[in-house]
């Protein structure tokens, strides 16, 4: 079970563009945070995530821990997303 959850309003599109439709602000993901940001929509652990992008995206471990918790309190930073 993931650690956090994702605005219920968020709107992301296939291109990663991102909307938050109660305050208007946008925002634009690369592929790497899109899936995150899916992931995290859809339950997935932390430990999920980082096994899906190292193995997806031939990312090393050690050093995606630290990017996927920077990358998650950006979206907390934003309100994007919570932790529960």
């Amino acid at each position: 079970m993931s650690n956090y959850k994702v605005a219920e309003n968020l709107a992301i599109s296939e291109t990663g563009f991102m909307f938050l439709p109660g305050t208007g602000e946008t925002f634009t993901s690369n592929e790497i945070g899109k899936t995150i940001i899916r992931m995290i929509q859809n339950g997935d652990s932390n430990e999920k995530i980082i096994e899906a992008i190292t193995k997806g995206y031939n990312v090393e471990p050690n050093s995606f821990e630290k990017d996927l918790s920077d990358f998650i309190h950006q979206l907390i930073q934003y309100n994007l997303a919570e932790e529960l």
